[in-house]
């Protein structure tokens, strides 16, 4: 062969790897096939957008996690959530969604499932069953719930939800990103879809994005599946290789996130310019008997609601902060805090709260240096 060939062809031979702990990095979008019966074998890996090794790694090791067979990978958390809601829905269809969901997902019902003609109802978190079941409609397609609920962190009643909705065939999808799939088991408890965003806790480490959606249903499975290819969602080989070593220490890392998190959430109880404390993990909050009964520990995302001040106030409490970042996302190993006020504007039902509402997302420094964090951002939102 010519030089040029030689060049190209050469150190591509596939040859036995060594065993290592992690999983190899297949970089490829073309798979070679052994023969041409095989390029049209849907039992096998044809087309690198799936079933690449460490993607399939990964999908097997959350399957584990989260109690089913097999798992969807999606490039981002808000992709599974539509990816989800598209591969089930269709023209002419109705969804009931909980109105402290993520705000992008209100915002893709609003935006994309009215041009194709599902109509979205947003519902009131504080409803139980019998109350959401009284909104169904033979058009009733999907009932999606977040618990927690975004911001203002509402309970609800899943298990209770989940088994009206499938007594009536309709489907339950969950957004439990908070519980990053570790503390609430969705699917145990009645749900069929679980989503959650992986680029949160999962991947811990705020420098990768993904989602993921399983079911126990083989019918949805297959369907959230084709719908991955039909639409074409494909994750890279080296984010997966990157969630995967999150996966591997989340359960050493959550339960310092949820010990730092009600550490901070009972001090910040005590704090004279607070007016409460938006937890369901702490005794006394509306959630706290449902969050006992269902879950098995929180992460370190909460709400603040700080007595009436102005905005100047809050935005010099938060500028204030140093170890504190100001960012969106959350499930790092950072601290991190907003404010909410803007986004609740958009609320279907009325959120009632004494002053504006903050959100934190405990990370996993030291304690005492949060709290004269903190201390310095109320001795700012004092002087304003």
């Amino acid at each position: 062969m010519d030089e040029e060939t030689r060049l190209i062809r050469k150190g591509s031979e596939p040859t036995a790897l060594a065993r290592t702990v992690n999983p190899p990095i297949q970089r490829a979008s073309t798979v070679l096939l052994p023969n041409a019966a095989s390029l049209y074998d849907d039992d096998q890996v044809t087309y690198g957008i799936t079933g690449l090794s460490s993607p399939a790694a990964l999908q097997k090791a959350l399957a584990e996690l989260e109690g089913s067979p097999d798992v969807t990978l999606y490039p981002s958390g808000l992709a599974a959530i539509t990816g989800a809601m598209l591969a089930v829905l269709k023209a002419g269809d109705e969804i009931l969604v909980v109105d402290s969901a993520y705000k992008p997902t209100r915002r893709f019902c609003d935006r994309v499932l009215t041009r194709f003609g599902v109509a979205t109802t947003y519902y009131d978190p504080a409803l139980d069953a019998d109350g959401l079941m009284a909104l169904t409609t033979p058009r009733t397609r999907m009932i999606l719930l977040e618990a927690p609920g975004s911001l203002t962190f509402e309970m609800q009643d899943v298990p209770a939800i989940a088994k009206a909705a499938n007594d009536r065939g309709i489907i339950t999808l969950i957004d439990n990103t908070w519980a990053a799939g570790l503390y609430f088991k969705p699917l145990a408890h009645g749900v069929t879809i679980s989503v959650q965003a992986l680029t949160k806790y999962v991947g811990g480490h705020s420098d990768c994005f993904m989602g993921s959606a399983t079911t126990m249903d083989v019918d949805i499975g297959n369907a959230l599946g084709d719908a991955m290819w039909d639409i074409g969602w494909s994750v890279s080989p080296d984010d997966a290789y990157t969630m995967l070593r999150g996966l591997r220490t989340l359960t050493t890392r959550l339960p310092r996130h949820h010990e730092n998190g009600l550490v901070i959430a009972r001090w910040l109880q005590d704090r004279p310019e607070v007016a409460r404390v938006l937890h369901p993990a702490l005794p006394g909050d509306p959630g706290h008997a449902l969050w006992k009964r269902d879950f098995t520990g929180a992460c370190g995302l909460f709400g603040v609601v700080l007595k009436p001040c102005s905005q100047r106030a809050v935005h010099a409490f938060l500028d204030a902060l140093k170890l504190f970042g100001l960012g969106f996302s959350w499930g790092g190993y950072e601290s991190l805090a907003i404010h909410c006020d803007p986004q609740l504007k958009n609320r279907s039902v009325p959120v009632g709260l004494e002053g504006p509402l903050l959100r934190l997302h405990i990370g996993l420094e030291a304690i005492e240096d949060l709290k004269i964090d903190l201390d310095r951002g109320f001795e700012a939102l004092g002087s304003a």
